[in-house]
């Protein structure tokens, strides 16, 4: 390939086959526990490092990087930001804190790695992968911000020694900040090309044409150094390395540049939405930045079945620009470094795994058969042994399976009308407890089953939400809520209502009267009711959470409150009470999707665990803290069905792992109480995670009715979340479109499976009218405990 020559002109290296340098003793230590190779040529065209979970990942990328350094301790590195080196800074941390002791000089030994030489990292070389523009260094979202917290004040680095990118140091023209440059912070790079009228737009081109010049100099210092020794990187929903996203140039270097929607979308949180990272570019160092120096060691870890797609490209695709990892192929030290989720379509490592093990389960056998169905298209009764033979994973299945294909094929289609049928069965005498760690979880998961769980007047349903959620409140709506109550607060009805104490907190139905309000709005397409209903519930919050007001001095305090927003930038953490407030504009959304379907309000708890606070690293969950306020819910409604939002690996949002391990312990508490009590667990996915068809064991049904139900219960209730304003990568738009679409794509792939004659001809009518699938996992407890007991050994092992 052309590339192969060029990347070739380069570098000086060959893309040849076996060109990697062999596993250090760090990496041969990972490699014996997994039993997997370094790689599997010629499907692997990179090595690969595999560990279980997300904490393992980031105590290998620790080892290796110190293991590097005691070799390099004036070395140049470029290393993370973002949530994914969480375990990488905290490992980092223990070991060197713990050096000296025993058990950790005895670990080192262990690993290969030399405890007599205590790494250094005050005397690294650290260089900036990347940075929004524009943004302020003093922001808290900024990577500066990131890299001075953990990296030069975490770690230790010399600042002397570092190479930052600080956009207020550019010589901007007339002695101007960016600020003034471009007031809305908005920068066209079109100026680049044109020839601007307006003195603005002369400037603003001027200006574009000296961070271009500061980006040129950042190259040269990088490579003055003898570019990068040391390389630690993420990648991203689209492939992207540092932000060099998908189609970036193998030679290209350190720039301004824009980014693509996937990118914009994992930016949103840190820079307060969509709307902000849209307008925001980047100053990035490019892919021959990475390349520059041959020997430079890069890896790049990722972890979690979201990443799996994305990794699979990388690793096993040719080098092409539409994959920024090729660029890294013919680095004889790159490695990738994942966990078993990132690893499940690397099918060479697959096949290792199922010959390696004693048994290979009738489950894995069925998952990779029901693959190759949606593979191919074509109905599981009609696979043949010809079509297995072709593909090694559902070959090796096969082989490795006690049945026949035959056989294996009447299970599967039987066992699949069982889900289906399990989702048909009217459930009764159950008090359900439906726990989320956001507030739009449970309806995204699962709302179709809801729909009908709740007609049976013999269930009962408490809906209990983990965490206030304020992080998914931008400034902006909050600023509309409070002028909106602002002026519903001069109307007349209002001066009835204050005259009836109406907001008098011991007046109970008050915050019932508000929802009813509400929905009277929904149901007569009123929007002046609807603004009603949320301005009584924010007035109400209001004094609460400012018991030092009355109904009349609340209009200063909002219009301080207006003017603290102002003074905010977007992304910025808020002050703790300003927390609260946005988290009660997301509670009253929840309240009001409830009432929907006759919940009342006392029915729906809001818990405020004290772990969410707003950090890029969340805190662990603690008993006293976090899992009694769980527990004494419980011990109130005595439920026989909990639910759960099931991460297993700790991925994604690690709001939801650790909701998933308050969740454990305070069921485990319960049931030592209670020991005789039924209790069984439903585990739920929405638009994060998504389960294989073999791990759910209930498919519900959804109808095409079912599905406008979630869209307009989640357009009306969810106002804070119709414009999508941190969106999933996967889709620009609300997350009620997303997961509708998740679910039309899991009823596709069965209809593939299982024959769309089935389907089209059931003798069920929720059959027939199916447009959807929502995928449940139904657990006994020992089988939910086993799930979470070992990420949580190794998450409180060592640090």
């Amino acid at each position: 390939m052309i590339v192969d020559w060029l990347f070739a002109l380069h570098t000086g290296v060959m893309m040849k086959k076996n060109n990697f340098n062999p596993p250090t003793p760090v990496e041969s230590y990972f490699l014996q526990r997994s039993k997997l190779q370094f790689r599997y040529d010629p499907d692997e065209k990179i090595p690969v490092v595999q560990v279980n979970n997300f904490p393992s990942l980031g105590q290998l990328t620790t080892l290796r990087f110190l293991e590097w350094v005691q070799t390099h301790p004036d070395g140049v590195v470029s290393l993370p930001t973002g949530k994914t080196p969480e375990y990488f800074i905290r490992y980092v941390e223990h070991y060197l804190s713990k050096w000296e002791q025993t058990e950790t000089q005895t670990f080192m030994e262990q690993v290969g790695i030399n405890q007599s030489v205590k790494p250094k990292l005050k005397n690294l070389q650290f260089v900036q992968i990347d940075e929004f523009f524009p943004i302020p260094p003093s922001q808290h979202n900024s990577f500066y911000d990131y890299v001075m917290k953990y990296y030069i004040h975490g770690f230790g680095i010399n600042l002397d020694r570092a190479q930052l990118i600080d956009a207020t140091t550019i010589n901007y023209p007339l002695g101007k900040t960016f600020q003034e440059i471009f007031p809305d912070l908005v920068v066209d790079l079109s100026l680049r090309f044109s020839q601007p009228k307006s003195g603005l737009g002369r400037l603003q081109k001027e200006a574009i044409e000296r961070v271009d010049e500061y980006c040129t100099d950042y190259e040269r210092r990088i490579r003055e150094k003898g570019g990068i020794g040391f390389f630690l990187g993420g990648i991203g929903p689209d492939g992207h390395i540092a932000f060099n996203v998908r189609g970036s140039d193998y030679f290209s270097t350190t720039r301004l540049t824009p980014t693509n929607f996937e990118t914009q979308a994992a930016a949103a949180a840190d820079l307060g939405g969509i709307e902000v990272s849209q307008k925001r570019l980047v100053i990035t160092i490019g892919l021959q930045t990475i390349t520059y120096n041959p020997d430079a060691t890069c890896l790049i870890f990722a972890a979690g079945e979201a990443k799996a797609k994305i990794v699979a490209a990388a690793v096993q695709e040719p080098a092409a620009n539409i994959h920024p990892a090729g660029a890294l192929h013919s680095m004889p030290n790159a490695r990738f470094y994942i966990t078993s989720g990132a690893a499940v379509f690397l099918d060479r490592r697959e096949v290792q795994a199922m010959n390696d093990s004693p048994v290979v389960s009738e489950n894995l056998v069925d998952q990779h058969m029901i693959t190759l169905a949606m593979r191919t298209g074509k109905a599981i009764q009609k696979i043949t042994e010809e079509m297995v033979a072709e593909e090694v994973v559902p070959a090796t299945a096969l082989a490795r399976s006690n049945n026949t294909l035959t056989e294996i094929k009447e299970r599967i289609f039987e066992k699949l009308k069982a889900k289906l049928n399990r989702g048909l069965e009217r459930v009764e005498d159950d008090v359900f407890f439906h726990t989320a760690p956001h507030h739009d979880d449970i309806m995204l998961g699962y709302l179709a089953h809801i729909v009908h769980l709740v007609r049976n007047p013999r269930n009962e349903h408490h809906f209990a939400y983990m965490t206030s959620g304020f992080n998914a409140v931008t400034n902006e709506f909050v600023k509309d809520q409070i002028q909106n109550a602002l002026d519903y607060m001069t109307t007349d009805q209002y001066g009835r209502l204050k005259q009836e104490r109406y907001f008098d907190a011991d007046y109970a139905m008050g915050a019932q009267r508000d929802i009813y309000t509400y929905l009277d709005g929904i149901a007569g397409h009123s929007k002046v009711h609807k603004d009603k209903g949320s301005s009584r519930r924010l007035i109400r919050n209001l004094l609460i959470l400012y018991p030092d007001q009355d109904l009349d001095t609340l209009p200063a305090k909002m219009k301080e409150l207006l003017a603290y927003l102002d003074s905010r930038y977007p992304g910025q953490k808020d002050d703790p009470l300003m927390q609260k407030v946005k988290g009660r504009i997301r509670e009253w959304e929840a309240d009001l999707v409830w009432a929907n379907y006759g919940t009342p309000i006392e029915n729906v708890h809001h818990l405020r665990l004290g772990f969410y606070k707003g950090d890029i690293f969340t805190e662990e969950p603690t008993v006293d803290r976090d899992v009694q306020p769980i527990l004494e819910y419980m011990e109130k409604i005595k439920p026989t069905v909990v639910t759960l939002a099931l991460d297993p690996e700790a991925s994604g949002p690690d709001t939801h792992y650790k909701v998933m391990q308050a969740v454990v312990a305070a069921i485990r508490l319960y049931k030592e109480k209670h020991p005789e009590a039924p209790l069984r667990v439903w585990g739920y996915r929405n638009v994060w995670f998504k389960f294989q068809p073999t791990d759910a064991n209930i498919f519900v049904p959804v109808s095409v009715n079912s599905m406008a139900i979630m869209e307009d219960t989640f357009r009306q209730c969810f106002r804070s979340q119709v414009d999508a304003p941190f969106p999933s990568h996967e889709y620009n738009g609300p997350f009620s479109r997303l997961a509708q679409a998740i679910q039309v794509q899991q009823h596709q792939d069965m209809k593939r499976v299982m024959g769309r004659d089935f389907w089209y001809s059931h003798e069920h009518p929720r059959i027939r009218a199916a447009r959807g699938l929502v995928y449940l996992k139904e657990m006994e407890l020992d089988e939910f405990y086993t799930r979470a007991r070992e990420l949580q050994k190794v998450t409180e092992s060592q640090v």
